[in-house]
């Protein structure tokens, strides 16, 4: 009787994801694009680990030694010089490689790091949280919270906006102000006073475009991880003492395995993208048309 008293106040399935699926928000959303709202938990995590990406870095150049290196320092080691040949081979500029170089550093440790709270059990920190705010007062079915911040579109379209500025300063510091106007007039089809205004327009669509994918590719990708992890997760919680019941536990122990091990090489694979992509604009920037 109790068990079936539990099945029945139980979240469904629905309710379950959508819970998983909303943010700790300062106020309720007035639309679909609501600049006064603030996900909380998007901005600590992001906040937190990107503190936390530096001091590792800090710490390993603090103990780097001449010597042989231990096995943290030749990771960091490996790490900066592969960021540093990628930086070498795009932007040609030794002047701008001096702060390009580490920002593409900040940027591949920060979006891993983001990336890769999505390895931990999709239950484990709501289910703390949950505790924490029910000891508070408030009511524990009221505590949201989301801890993969690229999977928040804010977050990674903060990123993308953040990094389209940063081409617009170098396309402005490179050019000159004069030269950048005069380019956004007169490329791609040629200088004559007819083509300007559809210059103009390309290379504002080039800009939009640029910046909307770089988010939108991350976002997508990290989203979707999160929601394949709540899936599986409901293949677990549906569990029983039945033939289908021990059917879904074992699939959800396989396929929580095997999709964890490929999101590593996903979670990676979109930091290292995010960072190429941000070096391949910032070298665009340098370039002359």
């Amino acid at each position: 009787m109790a068990a079936e008293n539990a099945a029945e106040h139980g979240p469904t399935a629905g309710e379950y994801i959508v819970h998983h699926l909303t943010h700790l928000q300062s106020s309720r959303p007035g639309g679909v694009a609501d600049f006064s709202v603030f996900n909380f938990d998007s901005l600590f995590f992001s906040i937190a680990l990107g503190a936390l990406g530096c001091f590792f870095l800090w710490l390993a150049a603090r103990k780097a030694t001449s010597g042989v290196p231990g096995r943290f320092q030749a990771f960091v080691e490996l790490l900066v010089e592969m960021v540093d040949q990628q930086a070498k081979g795009i932007v040609h500029n030794a002047q701008s490689r001096k702060f390009v170089a580490p920002l593409a550093l900040t940027i591949f440790v920060w979006i891993f790091m983001l990336n890769a709270m999505d390895l931990f059990p999709v239950d484990l920190f709501p289910f703390i949280w949950e505790k924490i705010y029910g000891a508070a007062g408030g009511d524990p079915h009221h505590a949201y919270l989301r801890v993969v911040p690229t999977a928040d579109l804010s977050i990674s379209m903060g990123m993308s906006v953040a990094v389209l500025l940063i081409c617009l300063y170098y396309n402005i510091k490179i050019k000159g102000l004069g030269g950048w106007v005069h380019e956004l007039f007169t490329a791609p089809f040629g200088n004559h006073w007819a083509l300007y205004p559809f210059n103009f327009a390309m290379q504002i669509i080039e800009f939009v475009a640029k910046t909307v994918s770089h988010g939108m590719r991350l976002f997508g990708n990290m989203y979707a991880g999160e929601l394949i992890f709540l899936l599986i997760a409901l293949m677990g919680g549906a569990w029983s003492l039945s033939a289908t019941g021990i059917l879904l536990a074992l699939g959800h122990i396989v396929a929580g395995t095997a999709w964890a091990i490929f999101h590593i090489l996903i979670i990676t694979l979109q930091a290292f993208v995010f960072m190429m992509l941000a070096l391949v604009y910032v070298g665009q920037a340098h370039d002359q048309h």
